[in-house]
Formats: structure tokens, C-alpha cells, sequence
């Protein structure tokens, strides 16, 4: 029989086959739109499903067959977890900075787990194409489903296998460091960072080292107590749900990341480049009242070269008139454009003048907007959404954070007019 519709393997089946219609589908939309972040998403999604698909394989009958159906899961490339870590890091990389390439430096992150593969394909290409398929020799080990290359490599690889304890971890960490400031990117150039934060993928990396604890739990209790199979099942069993998970944050990432122009550099600390002095074109101090005409709490303001006065005279000027904080993803880059200047003078003129990054200096006009509206009888009758939606905010959980934030309180707690 094919497959063994049995308790363990019907139960696996549902994740493997989530994770090879999705791993599929992604790489068919990156050979249509030539999008990095779907292979290595695709690349994550197959590594797992294949290990879950051992497994099924395997309680559905096809190591005890002794003939091709045994061959293939002796010489499938079901351990790949080598390529588990850099493709996170690689993956976030690519979904932070649209001009991510995989360049000769990525390679070498994949180097381990394309030596795990190459290994695989090495044993097949000896033992079934060459051995088997054109010197018509049979298989030498156990009737016939082994052959010697295959035998010759299987110790190297189990002891390679363990290097994932050490590059998944290692890997984890750098991509949660570099989220520190690819938040603080987002707080200094979008004023809409809620579908930008990644935050489902940054919980999978932590779950992600928590299975791979897990796993290596599962394997010394089973070498010290002799555990069933029947038991290590519950870890693939639970690691299905990984793919699930993956699925659907990666989806949303994504397309959020296709949809905004991210240009995050994971170098730390880079040199600030001086604007050209062609760049300031002074303009008459506009200094009108508005949120942010002091810096944030309530600290003296520090002294500006008469450029960036006058700059953020300019900014002021244009929020009060032109109200872009009421457009919900508004960007650095586009109010830089309106007041034809360069972004990296724009976030001085904000960081220096107003005291704040642009996400803070934003919010705290739609903040205004929206208490403007909530003790405006006339807007008695608009729910907390619709009062959000009119003042720039693109969600209600965006809007209770900010204004609690800026406030003190969420919006639920102030007294409105009656209708």
C-alpha cells in the first residue's frame, strides 16, 4: 500500500501538505515576480515540511518495505535544518531592504546547509544513478536499499547535523538584535509602523529555538530512557503548527513588505554623512504653534544652526496648513518631497528641532485631531474607529497605543458629548 492512513502518519499529513502547497505556490509567484522574500520564505517552509514528512513517511510504512519506497526515504533530503537559521536571517534581510540581493557574501550563510544537501545528492548520484541505474550493480546492505556512498557519508552528516545548535541560535540572536534598530528605522521614517514591525516573525524565531530545545530534549530523554517512537511523534506532531504559523505571518510580511519601500541596512552604526551645502536653502522663519514647537518632555530647546530654524519654521508651516498627518501612512520621504528637501535633512530638522522622531512628531498631531473630535459635539455620534480613521490612524490598536502614549489614557476613558 502507498500509504498507511494510520493514527500518527493522517495526523502529520495536514502539515506536510499545508507546507508543500505553500512552499510550491511561493516559488511559482517568485519565478512570476522575481521576489526574493518568497524563495527564502519558501525556503523556510520546506526545510520543516520535510523533516515532518520523514516522519509520516515513515509511521505510514515505507521504511519497512525493503524496496524503492524504502530507498527513497533512506535517500530523500529530509534533514536540512543547516539552512534553517541563515534563511531566517537572509529572510529578514530581504523583507527590511527592497535592494537586498543575494550577493557572494549571502552565499556563504547557505554554505553548511548546501554541504548537508550536497552530501545527499552525492550518495544518490553514486549509489542510484551511477552504481545502480548505469553499471546495473544492486544495492549491497540491507536487502538491497543502501548503498556504500550512502553508508560512507551517513556518519559525517549525523555529527554535521549537530552544527544546528549552535548556527539556529546564533542565527536567532542577530536577526532579534537587528530588530532593535529596524524599529528605531521605522520610528524615524514611517508614521504607520504597526504592519511594518514584523512582530509574528520575531515570536516564530524565539518558538523556533524553543523546538530545537525541545527537540534535543526529546532525544537525550529517548537515549536515557529508551523512548518509543510513538513519543518523539508529539514533537512533529507540535512542530507542524511551526508551519502554520509560518504561513500565515509570512504571507502578511510579505506583502507588507512588497506594498511599503523599505530600505533598512543591518550595518550598525553608520557614519552620517553631511548633507551638501547645496542642499539648505534657508527660508523665512515660520515658527507656528503646533505639537511639537518644543522638544519632547518638556526640555529646554537646544540651540539650531538658523538653517534648521527656518527648515523647521518650513515643517511646521506645512502641517498646519497642508495637514499630511491625516494621510495614515504617511513617510519621511514624502514630506521631504513636499518640502523639497532630502530625507536625511528632514529627520535632523525633526530629531534636533522638534525634539522627537517622526513617527512621535506625526502621532502627536493625529493625537490632537482625535481629542479635537472626541469633545466636538458634533462628532458625538462617531464610534472610537471612525474617530481614529479622522484623525490619520490606520487602526484602532494603533490609535488606543498612541494616545495612551501621548495622553496617558486610552480614548475609552475620556467623557464625550452626548448626542
Amino acid at each position: 500500500m502507498l500509504f498507511n492512513f494510520g493514527a500518527h502518519s493522517s495526523l502529520l499529513l495536514p502539515a506536510v501538505a499545508t507546507g508543500a502547497l505553500a512552499t510550491g505556490w511561493l516559488l511559482l509567484r517568485a519565478l512570476q515576480r522575481r521576489t526574493l522574500a518568497d524563495v527564502l520564505l519558501a525556503m523556510l517552509l520546506a526545510v520543516p515540511t520535510l523533516n515532518i514528512a520523514q516522519q509520516m513517511l515513515g509511521y505510514a510504512g515505507w521504511y519497512d518495505r525493503h524496496d524503492g519506497y524504502t530507498t527513497a526515504m533512506l535517500y530523500g533530503p529530509w534533514q536540512l535544518n543547516l539552512l534553517l537559521g541563515p534563511a531566517y536571517y537572509l529572510y529578514f534581510r530581504s523583507l527590511t531592504n527592497q535592494e537586498f540581493r543575494l550577493g557572494p557574501r549571502a552565499w556563504w550563510h547557505l554554505l553548511p546547509g548546501l554541504l548537508q544537501l550536497g552530501l545527499v545528492a552525492g550518495a544518490l548520484s553514486y549509489d542510484l544513478l551511477w552504481l545502480t541505474g548505469i553499471r546495473g550493480q544492486p544495492l549491497p546492505n540491507q536487502a538491497a536499499t543502501i548503498g556504500p556512498a550512502l553508508g560512507a557519508t551517513e556518519v559525517f552528516g549525523h555529527y554535521l547535523g549537530y552544527a544546528q545548535y549552535v548556527l539556529l541560535p546564533a542565527y536567532c540572536w542577530r536577526v532579534l538584535a537587528d530588530y532593535q534598530r529596524y524599529n528605531h528605522y521605522l520610528q524615524d521614517n514611517f508614521s504607520d509602523t504597526e504592519r511594518l514591525r514584523f512582530a509574528g516573525l520575531r515570536q516564530l524565531l524565539l518558538v523556533q529555538v524553543l523546538a530545537l530545545v525541545l527537540s534535543q530534549f526529546f532525544t537525550l530523554a529517548s537515549w536515557k530512557f529508551g523512548l518509543s517512537d510513538a513519543v518523539s511523534w508529539y514533537y512533529f506532531f507540535l512542530r507542524g503548527f511551526l508551519i502554520y504559523w509560518l504561513v500565515a505571518v509570512g504571507l502578511q510580511a510579505n506583502y507588507a513588505a512588497a506594498t511599503t519601500p523599505l530600505r533598512f541596512d543591518t550595518a550598525p552604526d553608520l557614519p552620517v554623512i553631511p548633507e551638501p551645502a547645496g542642499e539648505l536653502h534657508p527660508a523665512p522663519a515660520a515658527d507656528a504653534p503646533g505639537p511639537q514647537a518644543q522638544p519632547a518632555a518638556g526640555l529646554p530647546a537646544p540651540p539650531l544652526a538658523p538653517e534648521l530654524l527656518a527648515w523647521r519654521g518650513k515643517l511646521l508651516a506645512l502641517m498646519a496648513e497642508e495637514q499630511p498627518w491625516l494621510e495614515p501612512e504617511l513617510t519621511l520621504t514624502e514630506v521631504a518631497k513636499r518640502l523639497r528637501i532630502t530625507p536625511g535633512l528632514l529627520s535632523k530638522v525633526i530629531n534636533t528641532g522638534c525634539g522627537q522622531n517622526f513617527n512621535d512628531f506625526v502621532n502627536a498631531y493625529r493625537v490632537q485631531e482625535a481629542q479635537r473630535l472626541l469633545a466636538d459635539p458634533r462628532f458625538a455620534h462617531y464610534s472610537l474607529v471612525g474617530v481614529a480613521l479622522e484623525s490619520g490612524f490606520n487602526s484602532r490598536s494603533t490609535f488606543n497605543r498612541v494616545f495612551k502614549k501621548v495622553t496617558g489614557q486610552v480614548p475609552s476613558e475620556l467623557s464625550r458629548p452626548k448626542i
